[in-house]
């Protein structure tokens, strides 16, 4: 990325004419930015009804913020307007039985332990 993306009211919404593919079955992703060599990243994850992500372990920082509807995990619900924080290390699976839509970020790639 050669200069700046600005993405007003990212927070607050999300934003149209964005690009979705297929992330897993259920999940869409819209990649705001992505290092080819496995460094950062940023994307859009759009969770349909039932939709989940397994068991993955965090090599870096991953911020969660739930903009839509809500996900789950171990830990517990997490409705619109919640900021989870995974530091390294920690390891979680992720689910959304109602769909949601949640920006993310990541230092470092997510490793899958399930398939």
């Amino acid at each position: 990325m050669n200069q700046a993306l600005i993405l007003a009211h990212a927070l607050s919404r999300v934003p149209e004419n964005l690009d979705w593919g297929i992330l897993r079955p259920g999940v869409a992703v819209a990649w705001i930015y992505r290092e080819p060599d496995g460094g950062p990243a940023a994307a859009y994850l759009r969770y349909e009804p039932g939709a989940s992500v397994p068991l993955h372990r965090h090599a870096g920082l991953e911020h969660i913020l739930v903009l839509e509807g809500e996900q789950q995990d171990e830990r517990g619900t997490y409705p619109a307007g919640t900021l989870v924080v995974n530091p390294p290390g920690t390891r979680h699976s992720v689910q959304s039985p109602k769909g949601c839509v949640a920006l993310l970020i990541w230092n470092r790639p997510v490793e899958m332990i399930e398939a």
